[in-house]
């Protein structure tokens, strides 16, 4: 073989391999972000605002004589809202939906759940704590 051959062979393979070195390679696959921890405010938030919005902001017939009141800011490490009579926020509460601050558990109590609107209560309230934000079952 020609040492000219030979020496053009292996330049022309010493830049085949820096540009294949230089060549962008496919991203490593992104890792998924770490989940956050579900403290009790977290919880109570989404149900809070899920509530809202499907009770209350949908103009749900059933709900029409009752207002929300959120006390998410508990200093007692209990975040809760309550249902109360329509336009008087400081009545006493008709339901109250409380969590716990590091804890998935929510408990509800109050009048309300001694009426037609348990079952749409605790069947909505249920399905909301288990990740839906579906209004209708």
């Amino acid at each position: 073989m020609n040492v000219a051959r030979v020496s053009t062979l292996s330049l022309a393979l010493t830049a085949l391999l820096i540009a294949a070195g230089c060549a962008s390679r496919a991203p490593a696959p992104e890792k998924p972000a770490p989940r956050r921890a579900d403290t009790g405010l977290d919880r109570m938030e989404r149900l809070t605002l899920t509530a809202n919005r499907c009770w209350f902001k949908s103009k749900d017939p059933a709900f029409a004589s009752y207002s929300i009141a959120p006390e998410l800011s508990s200093f007692s490490g209990r975040p809760r809202f309550l249902l109360v009579p329509r336009g008087r926020l400081e009545a006493r509460p008709l339901l109250v939906v409380e969590g716990a601050a590091g804890s998935t558990e929510v408990e509800t109590y109050g009048p309300l759940l001694d009426t037609s609107l348990r079952t749409r209560l605790e069947g909505d309230l249920a399905r909301w704590r288990a990740g839906s934000t579906v209004c209708n079952a």
